[in-house]
This record gives C-alpha cells, sequence and structure tokens, in this order.
C-alpha cells in the first residue's frame, strides 16, 4: 500500500466532473480524495463520477468518504456516481448496501449518460415536486 493517491479531473459541462482516482483510497490518503471533491462543489461543479477503475483497494475509510461526498454533492443539488469499479470493490461495495445509495456504473460513459438521462436540475421554483 502507498500513501500516494493520484486524482485526476476532467470537466465533461459547467457543473459536472469525472474525477479519475489511482492508488488506495484509505486511512492515509482519503482526506486527499475528499478535498479534491469538495473542492469541485464549491467550485460550483456538484455533479461527479468517481472513475475508480485505477483504485487497488479501498478500506472502511475510503468507503465513509464516498458517502461523505454522497451527502456533500446533495447538499449542493448535485449527485455522485461511481464508475468502473474493480470487481473486489464492487462486492465490497454491494455487500456493505453503499450500492443501494449510490449508482455504480460500468464505464464512465455509462455513468455520464445516466446523469444525463436525469436532466439538469430545475431552477428555483421550476419543477417542483417532478421526477420518478
Amino acid at each position: 500500500m502507498t500513501d500516494i493517491l493520484d486524482v485526476t479531473v476532467r470537466h465533461t459541462s459547467d457543473d459536472t466532473a469525472v474525477v479519475t482516482v489511482s492508488g488506495d483510497v484509505d486511512l492515509h490518503t482519503a482526506a486527499t480524495l475528499h478535498t479534491h471533491a469538495v473542492t469541485l462543489v464549491a467550485q460550483g461543479v456538484p455533479h461527479l463520477v468517481l472513475d475508480l477503475a485505477r483504485v487497488d483497494f479501498v478500506d472502511s475509510t475510503g468507503l465513509s468518504t464516498f458517502i461523505g461526498l454522497l451527502h456533500t454533492t446533495r447538499q449542493a443539488g448535485g449527485s455522485l456516481r461511481l464508475a468502473d469499479v474493480p470487481d473486489r470493490l464492487a462486492r465490497m461495495v454491494t455487500m456493505t448496501g453503499i450500492s443501494e445509495l449510490l449508482p455504480v456504473h460500468a464505464t464512465v460513459a455509462e455513468a455520464l449518460a445516466g446523469r444525463t438521462a436525469e436532466g439538469t436540475p430545475a431552477r428555483a421554483g421550476e419543477g417542483a415536486g417532478a421526477g420518478g
């Protein structure tokens, strides 16, 4: 395990970004992911897709970080999606029930398509109560 977590960001629209994570998301590195994601939300990018294809390991701190980011994005009127989750991590996400809270997609493209299918959030006062 390493204390280095590489996080890169690719903006796909004004309010959506793909956050590619490489390395281990654990006690020593989860704060790095948290800081990057919270900064994006604070900058007005509330819809995030976490690309986890290059993640080798996630511990309970990492899982808690995912849940915390879900709350952060939702409070900002956004969303959090997981994409390209390695099999080992996918089993953990399913067994812990996190997959019930967070959409998990096979690819980043599917996660972005799912975000697009939701439509753009209504402006204040528009579309209240719509949806399903």
